[in-house]
């Protein structure tokens, strides 16, 4: 089947971008839209053109690094599916097939699809850690851990960073990311100690940078490919606000 596609280039950070028109002839439904773009870029490289950037990794859908807005949506029209994971059979082909990048003020792009990530980074080294010296592994079973509480933990802690709640947000915001992380170590036990300066120490460093607040939309929820829930949100904000 034939698939046209609208792709966002961009040569760099501060040069002007567009939507370039391309068209693949024969793809196949069982393709996954990695693939799709795998073809377009050996035919680009044979013509001698420049191929498009785009991020991946595993693709497996655990890295998160193959985000993009596909038809608007981030990763895709499919729920919980990474882009890696999102295959042609889930798109309509009837009719061109946009694709961006992430769009946020904390995601500058470097290269066409690829956006610069570093800042999710900056927010986990600012307290997404416990730094209580703990030497080696203990037993699994050595601290006791509630069922109920390792559930949600082990929920939160899904999170793969991919950026996903950032871009589908209308005002960028990192916060579903930002407690995600926060509650997934703030419902541990090991996590107690620094629970309250952990989460004001992340939500400053996400304002620092550049993400917006949260004004509970739940685009973000929507666009998670882990499908990870507002709660997490209401477990930062008890932290911030309560300790």
């Amino acid at each position: 089947m034939k698939v046209r596609l609208r792709i966002w280039r961009q040569a760099g950070e501060y040069d002007p971008g567009r939507l370039v028109a391309y068209e693949v002839e024969d793809a196949s439904p069982d393709m996954s839209f990695l693939e799709l773009l795998d073809v377009l870029n050996e035919r680009l490289i044979a013509a001698g053109e420049r191929p498009v950037a785009f991020d991946h990794d595993c693709r497996e859908g655990i890295c998160g690094m193959c985000g993009m807005m596909i038809n608007g949506s981030a990763h895709g029209p499919r729920r919980e599916t990474t882009t890696c994971q999102l295959y042609l059979r889930d798109l309509p082909t009837r009719r061109p097939i946009t694709v961006e990048p992430w769009r946020a003020k904390g995601f500058p792009v470097i290269r066409d699809l690829v956006v610069d990530r570093s800042a999710l980074d900056k927010v986990i080294q600012a307290g997404g850690y416990i730094s209580a010296p703990t030497g080696s592994a203990p037993e699994a079973n050595a601290v006791p851990v509630p069922k109920a509480d390792a559930s949600r933990a082990f929920d939160a802690a899904a999170c793969i960073g991919c950026g996903a709640c950032v871009a589908a947000c209308p005002n960028g915001s990192a916060t579903l990311f930002t407690a995600a992380k926060v509650a997934h170590l703030g419902t541990l036990p090991q996590g107690q100690p620094e629970r309250a300066a952990r989460a004001a120490a992340m939500v400053e460093a996400q304002d620092d940078l550049g993400f917006g607040g949260c004004t509970q939309m739940g685009e973000c929820v929507a666009a998670c490919p882990k499908g990870i829930g507002m709660d997490v949100i209401a477990h930062l904000n008890h932290d911030v606000l309560y300790g």
